[in-house]
């Protein structure tokens, strides 16, 4: 069996590598004109962690970050709401990684080559038409750089990892368009000494007055003590204009909400105006699809069910699309039967992380306070809310998410 994998991300490459460990050939082809190291951060949490190690890459990748040991919610006047104990602290079979996310590609895209050879992961190959009959698909794409149509590619199968703009899915869904509700981020990561013990998630404030999330992704191996801090900011403006992933950012669009945050642990504003370069992103996702698997066609990752990046969940949930397609696919059976499975497998779990992550993410954590206390700080939070109930609120988003401690030891 012949497999052709459509994007050459996170999803894409873990389907190759798991694909080839169950004896399968495929090929990747990716749109990029090149496979470079760049991005910001992104956090793995053990599930997705899980995956890593099935894949064989556990210690490459936990060479290459920082494992986080905890989360602290802080109201935007730097008081603590809420803090919990993760990854190997938190009582999970595998650590939490937070790393540079052209760090987590390069080493999928090293083990991928290493197994599958330097012809079978192609880049500057954007997908411009596809047809399917009983026994095959066959692709066309043209060449990135130039535009130049390349003839036509024939598998037995092929899946969409082309990520939330995927032209494969643009196929069976050709009005699809991303959902945005007002809500800009901006990125950035900043070279400084560790914040508190140097291996802390932070949330702080709320989307309706301001939100950043900060974390350390590396640490320097200069002698200096000094972390990859990396950072994101998220403003919510119902009548804004969706900000442009192609476009760096400016300063003055959203400092002024955090130059004041200046606490004893942490001043923010610097924080920021410590990076370079500072890109932005808009806060988007899709609404879930009834239907990912048309005949010998199949998407995953993003392509099938792009989310709010809140909760560190979207890389899981692609690893775990492939890692669900690789299983089925070795099984023996009928390909076309194994994508159907597939779905049938993932789409609805899917679908609820991404409607959760729009109504109910971690974060809630801290617009709960806020909806009781107002936008100030507070004398006594427990005279408000316990910490049982805002842990109620964090082991919820867990369990919806496929994180909880029991499935990820039990698996």
């Amino acid at each position: 069996m012949e497999i052709a994998i459509i994007g050459g991300g996170i999803a894409g490459l873990a389907l190759a590598i798991g694909l080839h460990r169950r004896g399968i050939q495929s090929r990747v082809f990716e749109g990029a004109p090149q496979i470079r190291e760049i991005g910001v951060g992104i956090t793995l949490l053990p599930h997705a962690m899980r995956e890593i190690a099935e894949l064989g890459l556990l210690d490459a990748i936990r060479a290459n970050g920082i494992e986080t040991q905890n989360s602290e919610f802080h109201n935007r006047f730097g008081q603590k709401l809420y803090s919990e104990p993760r990854g190997v602290a938190a009582g999970y079979p595998l650590p939490e990684v937070a790393i540079n996310r052209g760090k987590l590609h390069s080493v999928l895209y090293k083990e991928a080559v290493a197994r599958l050879g330097e012809d079978r992961v192609i880049a500057d190959r954007t997908l411009i038409d596809l047809s399917q009959d009983a026994d095959s698909v066959t692709l066309t794409f043209k060449q990135t750089s130039t535009g130049e149509a390349l003839p036509p590619v024939r598998a037995d199968i092929a899946i969409g990892c082309d990520g939330i703009n995927s032209a494969t899915r643009k196929f069976f869904y050709p009005d699809d368009k991303v959902v945005f509700t007002g809500i800009n981020t901006w990125r950035g990561v900043t070279r400084r000494k560790p914040i508190l013990d140097g291996r802390t998630y932070f949330r702080i404030g709320s989307i309706r007055t301001g939100k950043i999330v900060i974390y350390p992704i590396s640490n320097f191996e200069d002698g200096s003590g000094d972390q990859l801090i990396n950072w994101v900011a998220e403003i919510e403006r119902p009548s804004s204009t969706m900000n442009d992933w192609n476009t760096g950012g400016r300063l003055d669009d959203f400092l002024p909400t955090f130059e004041s945050w200046q606490f004893d642990w942490l001043d923010v504003g610097a924080l920021i105006r410590g990076a370079d370069p500072i890109l932005e992103y808009p806060m988007v996702d899709k609404d879930p699809l009834a239907q990912w698997t048309f005949g010998r066609v199949t998407l995953a990752g993003d392509a099938a069910h792009p989310m709010y990046p809140r909760g560190s969940n979207g890389s899981a949930q692609g690893l775990i699309d492939a890692r669900t397609l690789a299983d089925l696919l070795a099984a023996g059976g009928d390909a076309q039967e194994a994508l159907k499975a597939y779905e049938a497998a993932r789409l609805e779990p899917t679908s609820k992380i991404v409607q959760t992550n729009r109504t109910a993410p971690p974060d809630i954590i801290n617009l709960r306070v806020e909806e009781l206390i107002g936008d100030r700080p507070f004398e006594n939070l427990d005279d408000h809310i316990t910490q049982d109930e805002l842990r109620q609120l964090s082991d919820n988003y867990k369990r919806i998410a496929g994180f909880s401690v029991e499935p990820v030891v039990a698996k």
